[in-house]
């Protein structure tokens, strides 16, 4: 079937869970172009015609995969609002994330053929569009806890710092990805200042009040 299927909102089922663990290596190896739906299937364990039920696009598959990721995304907030310190946590759990990236993880090169998917077919950049618009909306949920403002006030406030966000750990992505899966440890720790630099404004916002920003 073709690539510009329709994509479904519905989650993917457990079973749909465990192909991904097995296909997301030779997704990765061979490209999203260079990947047969044979090649998946039998990086799956399974026949084509099987397969088929389960994922009836290479679309479908990337659309699985980033919303598996944004489930762990949103399990990752629910604890930092959890959290005794959130802004603590936050700035935490995003120093980790970018110490991984710039590190290599695992799932580098899988993501990389995924936003390089993205440039060229509308139907993947628009998936990719939904995930970052999904992790941005869990940043800003964060910073109206941590700034003390409605959320709907945070979003007016501080959807560029959201943006920046996410952008910062996209790019330290790619450029660890292109430098051989590893950034240098200057460029990790600059990286980290910079998310703090936005942290810290979201937090120095607190101290102004809301009815002050407001006028």
């Amino acid at each position: 079937m073709a690539d510009d299927q329709t994509l479904s909102n519905a989650p993917p089922r457990p079973r749909e869970y465990e192909i991904l663990d097995n296909i997301r290596h030779t997704f990765a190896e061979k490209g999203f172009d260079g990947a047969s739906m044979q090649d998946l299937a039998r990086a799956a364990g399974m026949s084509v015609g099987n397969f088929y039920r389960y994922f009836p696009s290479k679309a479908a598959m990337v659309e699985a995969i980033i919303t598996r990721d944004l489930e762990d995304v949103r399990d990752k907030f629910t604890d930092v609002v959890a959290a005794s310190d959130p802004l603590a946590a936050l700035r935490c759990g995003l120093h980790a994330r970018i110490a991984e990236e710039c590190m290599g993880c695992p799932d580098a090169p899988l993501w990389a053929e995924i936003t390089a998917a993205a440039q060229r077919k509308p139907e993947i950049g628009a998936v990719v569009g939904k995930m970052e618009r999904g992790v941005q909306g869990y940043l800003v949920n964060a910073f109206a806890l941590i700034a003390g403002v409605p959320e709907a006030e945070a979003a007016r406030r501080f959807a560029a710092h959201a943006a920046m966000v996410v952008m910062l750990i996209k790019t330290t992505a790619i450029q660890a990805q292109a430098d051989g899966q590893r950034c240098r440890s200057d460029l990790t720790a600059l990286v980290q200042r910079m998310v703090d630099m936005i942290l810290d404004e979201v937090s120095a916002a607190k101290a102004k009040g809301f009815d002050d920003a407001r006028d």
